[in-house]
């Protein structure tokens, strides 16, 4: 029976990532053994000088390894933008002239759509695809980059949570829809890709098209969530939407995804299966490249309706119609995955601040986060 008194511990997560052992902390901390595996464990709480003990011998605050579950910290903290009364907001917090100041992240202002540094300069190699690159940063540096290509801001929002929790760990992010994160990571020109796919004709998530896209080496699907995707409709659906059969209606307005998106795949194959021609639907040949630029198409009523996730219509403030659950994974040459960088990024879906993130997102299952299997040539 655990009678931690509400106490929770990542303890094992951060031994674990340091690479020591339950033996070598009890003998830094000077406790037995035993003593780490119920810590970790949760079948007790640590006295408060066993607790600063450990996390001194991790390197750690003691507020990183242990944490009251039922506890909460609030400030008072004045609003940058306008919210709605009745609903809770992410926000961005800074202090600012001796206030905390919120800045609420909905719409466009919850994506930080940034000028990327460059890490170097290129000039082409005359007769081939090379570039000769002066560099702007030391190689060592460099050589801690992690590069994704995918198309949910997720991705985003994860790699600065990974980025903070290992210093010195680099990831670039490369926008790119499911299909063309594929082509990235087959051409190697990509350590990941993001992919959210669904096969009709098997019933399976990504897999199919990971073994048709790529051949002869071993890759492994990493989870990093399940999501909503489904139709994302103005506040109070005027048009009354309910299924993409309604997509047909005279005055109704889409916003679709480029081909090769697997919100462009989830809609089609929802419109086959409703006997709905493509070609009744007024905007399908309309695309734009991304789901922030789905809904916020919608947003600003110009289009009626777009297929997007539920997180990202909660963002907007958006009503949402849910189509189906759907896998997001990532998928990583197995060949890549001794790579440091690649096992301090992966390692951080075990972080509890990590997975908070994606959960307040609302409508992202991350019952299975951090599961992987590999798909053997």
């Amino acid at each position: 029976m655990k009678e931690t008194g509400g106490l929770r511990n990542q303890l094992k997560t951060i031994r674990t990532r340091l690479g020591i052992s339950q033996q070598d902390l009890a003998n830094s901390a000077g406790v037995a053994r035993q003593t780490i595996g119920g810590i970790e464990a949760e079948l007790y709480s640590p006295s408060a000088a066993v607790a600063l003990r450990l996390a001194r011998a991790l390197g750690c605050r003691v507020e990183e390894v242990f944490w009251l579950s039922d506890s909460e910290t609030r400030i008072e903290a004045i609003t940058a933008g306008p919210v709605a009364s009745d609903n809770d907001v992410r926000v961005a917090l800074a202090p600012v002239g001796g206030r905390w100041i919120a800045h609420p992240l909905v719409g466009e202002h919850a994506f930080q759509m940034q000028m990327a540094p460059a890490d170097g300069i290129g000039t082409p190699v005359a007769g081939s695809e090379k570039l000769s690159v002066r560099l702007l940063d030391d190689p060592e540096t460099l050589a801690r980059t992690v590069a994704i290509a995918g198309c949910t801001p997720v991705l985003s929002l994860w790699a600065r949570s990974a980025e903070r929790w290992h210093p010195g760990l680099r990831v670039h992010w490369t926008h790119a829809n499911s299909m063309k994160a594929l082509g990235s990571l087959a051409r190697r020109e990509v350590h990941a890709a993001g992919i959210h796919l669904y096969d009709v004709v098997t019933q399976e998530f990504n897999v199919p098209f990971v073994r048709q896209a790529i051949s002869g080496c071993a890759v492994t699907i990493v989870n990093l969530g399940i999501w909503e995707e489904g139709l994302i409709v103005q506040p109070g659906n005027p048009k009354g939407l309910r299924t993409c059969a309604d997509l047909a209606t005279p005055g109704v307005r889409l916003v679709n995804r480029d081909a090769g998106a697997g919100s462009r795949l989830l809609l089609d194959s929802a419109l086959e299966a409703s006997g709905v021609c493509k070609s009744a639907i007024a905007g399908y040949d309309r695309t734009v490249g991304s789901h922030q630029e789905v809904a916020s198409a919608v947003a600003r009523d110009l289009a009626d309706v777009g297929v997007s996730t539920a997180a990202v219509a909660a963002i907007y403030g958006l009503n949402f119609i849910a189509i189906r659950k759907v896998r997001y994974d990532l998928a990583i040459l197995e060949e890549y995955m001794h790579l440091e960088p690649i096992r301090q990024l992966l390692s951080t879906l075990e972080h509890r601040w990590v997975r908070s993130q994606l959960e307040v997102l609302g409508g992202y299952d991350t019952t299975h986060t951090g599961a992987a299997t590999t798909i053997e040539p």
